[in-house]
Order: C-alpha cells, then sequence, then structure tokens
C-alpha cells in the first residue's frame, strides 16, 4: 500500500527535526531525510535502523543550503513529493559579521522555495520552521507597563539595515529567523509557488533527545540543551551558587513541537498560517528544582537558588496563542515532565564521558 504522504524533511539531523522524523515514519508517511554530509546519514541510519532499506526512509545530502539550485536534486522523487518540511537552518561555530547570518538565512529559505517551484510542482504544502525570534523584539526592553503579550500578528521590527549595521548577535540571529520568514511569505505572495506555506514559531524548546546514545560528550548537545546543562548541571557548580537569570519564559517541550510540525504539514485549516507553539512559562528557578527533584545524586552540584521564586518579574512580555490548540490541535505536555524526560539523559551523557576518557 502506498504511504500516505511523500514528504521532503531537510535538516533531517537536528534536536527538533528528528523527533519530526521519528513522528512522519510511526504515521506511516515515506521520508526523504536530507542532510548536510554522509556522515550525519550514517548518524541517522543507526538511530532509524527499523526504517532503513524499506520504502519508508531515503536520505539525502545537501552541503550548501544557500547555493543556487541547491535542492534541485533532493526534490526529484518517485513518487513525488505533496510535503516539504523545512527544518534546516544556517548555523556557525564561530563569531561572525551580520551579513554571513542574515544572508544564509534568507537564502537558505527562498533558495528551497524557488527549488519546489523549478523541479517539484507536485508540493503541495512547505511547512518552515521559524522561531519566537521572529515574532518578539529581542533587542528590546522585556519590562514594559502595560505588559507586553505576544501573538502570532506580532514581528521582531528589526530591519535589514538595522541588523547589519551591528554583530550583536543578539540582533542578527533574531533578525536573520524574522527576515528569513518574511522573504517566505513574500515569494508566496508575490505568487511565486503553488503551495501552501505554513510557518510555526516556537520560543525555548526544551525536552529528550530522541537519540541520547549519539551523544558522546555534554559539549556535543544541542544548544537549548547545552545551555540547561552548563547553567545547572556541569561539573564545578555547587548547589550554592546563584540559579542565573531567566532571558526567555516561554518555552515548548520538542515532542510537543514535532507534532506540531506534522499537523502543519496536514491539517487543511492550518493553511497559509502562522503558528505560535508556545507551552507556557518556565524559569531557570523551575528547571533547577525540577532537576533537583530527578537527580537527588547531583543535589552537590545543582544550584539550589531560591525555590519558591519561580515567577517572571511584573510586566515582564508573555504570550497568547490559544488558536494553536484550539485549531491546529496541538497538545502540551507539562514542564515538569519535559525537564524530568531530559534529565536523565544528561546524566548517562555525561557517565558515558567520563567513562571514555578513563
Amino acid at each position: 500500500m502506498a504511504a500516505p504522504h511523500r514528504v521532503l524533511l531537510t535538516g533531517a539531523n537536528g534536536y527538533i527535526a528528528q523527533h519530526i522524523l521519528s513522528q512522519l515514519l510511526e504515521a506511516g508517511f515515506s521520508v526523504r531525510a536530507v542532510v548536510r554530509s554522509e556522515s550525519k546519514i550514517d548518524v541517522l541510519k543507526k538511530s532509524f535502523r527499523k526504517y532503513v532499506d524499506t520504502p519508508q526512509l531515503d536520505f539525502g545530502v545537501v552541503s550548501d543550503i544557500t547555493v543556487a539550485g541547491a535542492f534541485d536534486d533532493v526534490l526529484v522523487s518517485n513518487p513525488p513529493f505533496d510535503i516539504v518540511l523545512h527544518t534546516a537552518s544556517p548555523f556557525f561555530i564561530r563569531a561572525v559579521k551580520s551579513i554571513d547570518f542574515l544572508d544564509p538565512a534568507i537564502k537558505g529559505t527562498t533558495e528551497i522555495l524557488s527549488g519546489i517551484t523549478r523541479v517539484a510542482p507536485s508540493v503541495k504544502r512547505v511547512v518552515v520552521t521559524s522561531s519566537f525570534a521572529a515574532i518578539g523584539d529581542m533587542a528590546g526592553n522585556p519590562i514594559a507597563n502595560p505588559q507586553r503579550i505576544f501573538t502570532r500578528d506580532d514581528w521582531n521590527p528589526t530591519t535589514f539595515e538595522q541588523a547589519l549595521a551591528t554583530d550583536d548577535p543578539n540582533v542578527t540571529y533574531p533578525a536573520s529567523k524574522a527576515l528569513a520568514e518574511k522573504a517566505a511569505w513574500d515569494f508566496v505572495k508575490e505568487g511565486k509557488g503553488n503551495f501552501e506555506l505554513v510557518t510555526l514559531n516556537p520560543p525555548g524548546v526544551y525536552g529528550p533527545l530522541f537519540d541520547a546514545s549519539q551523544i558522546a560528550k555534554p559539549e556535543d548537545l544541542n544548544t537549548s540543551t547545552s545551555l540547561i546543562y552548563q547553567a545547572l548541571l556541569r561539573p564545578g557548580l555547587k548547589s550554592t551558587d546563584p540559579v542565573p537569570p531567566t532571558f526567555l519564559y516561554l518555552w515548548v517541550d520538542v515532542r510537543d513541537l514535532a507534532r506540531a510540525h506534522i499537523l502543519a504539514a496536514t491539517k487543511p485549516e492550518a493553511a497559509n498560517k502562522r503558528w505560535f507553539v508556545v507551552a507556557g512559562e518556565l524559569s531557570q528557578q523551575e528547571m533547577a528544582n525540577y532537576l533537583r527533584e530527578t537527580l537527588p545524586e547531583k543535589r552537590d552540584v545543582i544550584p539550589v537558588g531560591e525555590p519558591e521564586k519561580t515567577q517572571k518579574p511584573e510586566g515582564f512580555y508573555g504570550a497568547s496563542a490559544p488558536e494553536t490548540e484550539e485549531v491546529l490541535g496541538v497538545k502540551y505536555r507539562s514542564a515538569a515532565e519535559s525537564i524530568k524526560d531530559l534529565a536523565l539523559q544528561l546524566v548517562e551523557i555525561e557517565k558515558r564521558a567520563v567513562a571514555s576518557s578513563s
């Protein structure tokens, strides 16, 4: 029996994308997982071994997503694709000039859309993973009176020119997400694509790795998970250390965000809209509390802080996105479940790193 949908998934080895890939495969979809190198395919083949050599899963390599025609080869398929999930986003490990952030983010997005238009006209829907960084004013004061409540109708106000004038990653990274998403909507508004566009805008994404055995040492963790480890669990911390301040209270569990991608790809009501996928608020203090509950053996390392003080400062911005649950149908799990599921993996990774270095 033919699979219900043929899906192209970019950035398939990413933290979020591996959960998406798992849920697509479990739902019976046929997926081409696109990554940047053959070595990343080898890693995915281990994690998804039960689907390797079946019609449900094949792989493609696009080493540079910003090159003209970058996706043309991987977009050719028989049976043809009807859904594209674009989670790939340029990533730099070095400090970069603002143009090196902005250019690839925008080109990486418009390149896949023009590739679809050229070689995969069968694609009916494209889902782009954007970010809360494209909604909120990340460079502005988070506290206001009256309090600012962000919705999916809001846009990060930073212009290309403003982002170009600074090398501050707190300005250039959010601007790159906003400008890349705007470029996608402009592409569709100009009538260039014959597909429906959907964007998802998650804030802080937490929760377990799809396959923790892939990670040899804590230094290899994805950014949002690494921040938790470095702030609250790394060797050298003491229970008497302060809990770091919270910069972003809005959050979502990675598994719920993956589910939102599947719904965004398949629900008729999702078409041609942005979806702000936000489960609620979560402070560093709450994370510390959950970690201490889950990992009693780490009580000398995890900062105690002020366990009762979990609330954000008065006037700190919030979010409102009831339509994500009511229309898209996303259900959110608790922060306790999300952080506790991750906590056990972090300890496992740490033990593995220690064992391999001894």
